[in-house]
């Protein structure tokens, strides 16, 4: 993963409203109807905040009557946790730990 997608994503996740949006995903796929009614925020606002998220390729969408539902794109998911579990604040290597800039690594 870039760096500037990567950046892109967690400037998506830094509001509390997506990441509560996130977790609800993460048990399924969801109606537009049962976000709004959890997060207590209006339908323009819900609207704002799944269009973020799908830009990010976070969250895709399908059209079923006049609700949208929502689900969580894993693949992007796994780029992005892939992406985060390789920053170390000291590396992996031996000699690194022994020079270790936080002391929690020994």
């Amino acid at each position: 993963m870039e760096v500037s997608k990567a950046a892109e994503i967690c400037r998506a996740l830094s509001d509390g409203n997506r990441l509560r949006i996130i977790e609800m995903l993460t048990h399924g796929e969801k109606c537009a109807c049962e976000l709004l009614e959890q997060l207590h925020i209006t339908q323009p606002t819900l609207s704002h905040h799944m269009k973020v998220l799908e830009k990010t390729g976070l969250v895709s969408s399908r059209r079923e009557g006049k609700w949208m539902h929502y689900s969580i794109c894993c693949d992007m998911f796994r780029d992005f946790r892939n992406y985060i579990s390789g920053i170390s604040c000291c590396g992996d290597s031996q000699e690194s730990r022994h020079g270790c800039c936080c002391g929690e690594c020994r």
